[in-house]
C-alpha cells in the first residue's frame, strides 16, 4: 500500500525520530513510517531497521487509516488495558504545562496525583512518556546590545580565523573570590567513603584574579589583587605587555566592565598600539572563553578548598595556574555565527509568545495534539 503524507506530517515524524525525549518505540515507528513514505518496500525497511516485515506493514496500514498520532498509542493485544483514556492523559499534561498549584511554582508527582486523584506513579510514567520535567529549569539572558551582531561577528571571527603574526587573548577578572575556612576539620577520602567537610565556614577575606587565556596554546597569565580598579587593571596589562614577544600584536577579548574603558586605561592603550581591543556584547559572558577556564579553577582548586587567610588562597590560585600551564589545554571554539544567531532568534520568538504582564503561555502544538 502506498503511503502518502503531508509535508507537515513528515516534519513532525522527523522531529519525533531525532528527539532524545521521544520514547524508543515511538521513534522506531516514526522511522518506519518515514521510509514507507519514501516509497520503500516493507521487507527493505524491515531489514534496515531490524524489525519484522509484518510490523512495518502494521504501522504503514495504521498510519494510513488513523494518521501519525496513532504512533503514540499502544496497539491492542494481550496484557492489561490502559486505565485512563487519551483525553484524560492530555488534560493532565495540559494542566502540568499551563497551570501551577496553589501557593507553589510548579507541580510535583504527588501534588498532581492528589489533584487528579490518581497514583504518583501514574503521573511519573505519564511525564516520562512526554518528557515533562516540572522540577527542572534553566537560566538564560538575551543580550540587548544594539551592536550585538557586529560584536558577535568580530569576536567569533577572531576565534575561528585568528590573524597572522598576532595572539588572541581572552581577558577578565574573577572578583570577590572568598577565602573560606571550614569550622571543623573534615574526614579524608578513603575506600568506600567520600571525603567530608562541614557545611558552615568562616570568611577570611577576598581577592580578585585578573586572568588572560591564550586561545592558541591554552596557557594562562594571572595576577591577584585586593581590589579591581583601573589601577590594578593597568598593572595587569603591563604584565601582559612584558609576557609576550613585542613583535606580536595582541587582540584582547573582554567584556564591557567600566574599568576596561576607564580614561587612564584608554590613554595607555593608545600609546601601546600592539593592543587591539574587542568587546563582547553586554550580557554575553559565554562568548569570553576565559570564563570556561574560571570554571576549571573553581571546580578543581577553590570550591572544595579550605583557606585560613587570603595569602593562602592566592598561593593556591598561583599553584593551579602553574600546574595548568605545565599541561595547558586550549578550548576550541566550534560554534558558527549563523548557528548562534539562529538559536538566539529562536529564543526571542519563544519570548514573544509570552504577552507583557501575563504569566501564562499561548497554547502551542505539542505531542498531545496528535493523540
Amino acid at each position: 500500500m502506498e503511503l502518502r503524507l503531508a509535508a507537515e506530517e513528515i516534519l513532525q515524524l522527523e522531529r519525533w525520530a531525532k528527539n532524545g525525549g521521544t520514547p524508543q518505540q515511538v521513534a522506531l515507528r516514526a522511522r518506519m513510517v518515514l521510509r514507507a513514505a519514501e516509497g520503500r518496500r516493507n521487507d527493505e525497511i524491515a531489514e534496515a531497521l531490524r524489525v519484522n516485515r509484518h510490523t512495518v506493514r502494521l504501522w504503514r496500514d495504521r498510519v494510513s487509516r488513523e494518521g501519525i498520532g496513532s504512533l503514540w498509542e499502544i496497539a491492542s493485544g494481550r496484557g492489561r488495558k490502559a486505565v485512563y483514556d487519551v483525553k484524560r492523559k492530555d488534560r493532565m499534561i495540559e494542566k502540568t504545562l499551563q497551570t501551577k498549584p496553589s501557593g507553589m511554582t510548579h507541580w510535583s508527582c504527588r501534588t498532581m496525583a492528589r489533584e487528579e486523584k490518581v497514583s504518583p506513579s501514574t503521573i511519573q510514567r505519564l511525564w516520562n512518556l512526554y518528557n515533562v520535567k516540572p522540577h527542572l529549569h534553566q537560566t538564560f539572558k538575551l543580550s540587548r546590545d544594539v551592536k550585538f551582531v557586529e560584536k558577535l561577528t568580530d569576536v567569533v571571527g577572531l576565534y575561528l580565523n585568528p590573524p597572522d603574526q598576532a595572539l588572541v587573548l581572552c581577558l577578565d577578572e574573577k572578583s570577590q573570590i572568598q577565602a573560606l575556612d571550614r569550622t571543623q576539620p573534615g574526614l579524608p577520602l578513603k575506600r568506600g567513603r567520600c571525603g567530608t567537610m562541614t557545611h558552615d565556614y568562616q570568611r577570611n577575606g577576598t581577592t580578585t584574579l585578573f586572568a588572560a587565556l591564550n586561545i592558541l596554546s591554552g596557557k594562562v597569565v594571572g595576577q591577584c589583587h585586593a581590589r579591581h580598579r583601573h589601577q590594578e587593571w593597568l598593572k595587569f596589562l603591563r604584565q601582559i605587555d612584558r609576557e609576550f614577544p613585542p613583535q606580536l600584536d595582541l587582540h584582547l577579548v573582554m567584556d564591557n566592565y567600566g574599568t576596561h574603558k576607564e580614561p587612564h586605561v584608554t590613554a595607555w592603550l593608545k600609546k601601546h598600539r600592539r593592543f587591539k581591543c574587542h568587546f563582547i556584547p553586554t550580557s554575553s559572558s559565554w562568548l569570553n572563553m576565559v570564563e570556561r577556564w574560571f570554571r576549571e579553577l573553581s571546580e578543581n582548586a577553590i570550591r572544595r578548598g579550605s583557606f585560613p587567610s587570603v595569602p593562602n588562597l592566592i598561593e593556591c590560585i598561583d599553584a593551579f595556574i602553574e600546574s595548568w600551564n605545565l599541561h595547558p589545554r586550549p578550548f576550541i571554539w566550534t560554534a558558527k555565527i549563523e548557528d548562534i544567531l539562529r538559536k538566539i532568534q529562536k529564543a526571542r520568538t519563544q519570548l514573544e509568545i509570552i504577552q507583557p504582564g501575563c504569566t501564562t503561555h499561548k497554547k502551542r502544538k505539542n505531542k498531545s495534539s496528535y493523540l
